[in-house]
């Protein structure tokens, strides 16, 4: 009779017992910021080559920050999961929507009228999670309000096709990228020297109650 040997009690460890995985919060701010830059960039006009964001929107801002909403679910950070789980989703689906669905409008009036239905949906997605940033730290809140701004002005703009209006939308949205790739710069930099070199600011509201 063959004898088999029982289990290590270690061979079967329960993920909590496993080492906390690296910060996923830069990688994601990194992926939103770098797209957000082309689009926006691209908005305000001061590209003159082919819709370089497209690419990125499915691969950096998209599947990279969709992932790197997944391992906040592992750090048991939900707003940090719900952000960036939920732009890279935005991401995907927009390159998707201006692959798939805008060529088939009838004109740009159809175009302008979905995008601003499209940020409209995501600008009050956006309002809450602002709320929420109070309570993580200024640099967050600051990526939240400016996106908040870029997403308000290109919801108007988009709704009366006004280009002037989407342009300054675009401008917006490079500040905003500007924004999430400082606070990305502080993560990766605090978080390797082990000390604050870029600060991030405290929340400006604290929980009143645990859960």
């Amino acid at each position: 009779m063959a004898i088999t040997a029982e289990p290590h009690p270690t061979t079967f460890m329960n993920i909590t017992d496993q080492p906390a995985p690296a910060d996923p919060g830069p990688l994601g701010l990194a992926g939103f910021a770098l797209t957000t830059f082309l689009l926006s960039a691209d908005n305000a006009g001061w590209t003159h080559g082919t819709s370089a964001w497209l690419g990125y929107a499915f691969a950096y801002g998209g599947l990279v920050q969709l992932l790197a909403g997944m391992w906040e679910f592992r750090n048991r950070n939900v707003f940090g999961a719900t952000a960036f789980s939920t732009y890279g989703g935005f991401w995907i689906g927009l390159a998707l929507y201006v692959e798939l669905v805008a060529p088939s409008a009838k004109n740009a009036t159809q175009v302008g009228n979905d995008l601003g239905w499209i940020l409209l949906a995501f600008l009050i997605f956006n309002s809450y999670m602002l709320l929420c940033s109070l309570f993580v730290n200024k640099a967050v809140f600051g990526v939240f309000l400016v996106l908040e701004l870029t997403e308000l002005i290109l919801v108007i703009g988009n709704f009366s096709t006004t280009t002037g209006i989407v342009k300054f939308g675009g401008v917006v949205g490079v500040i905003t990228a500007v924004v999430a790739w400082y606070a990305s710069a502080a993560g990766v930099m605090n978080g390797t020297t082990k000390r604050i070199v870029l600060p991030v600011g405290t929340p400006l509201l604290a929980p009143v109650t645990q859960l």
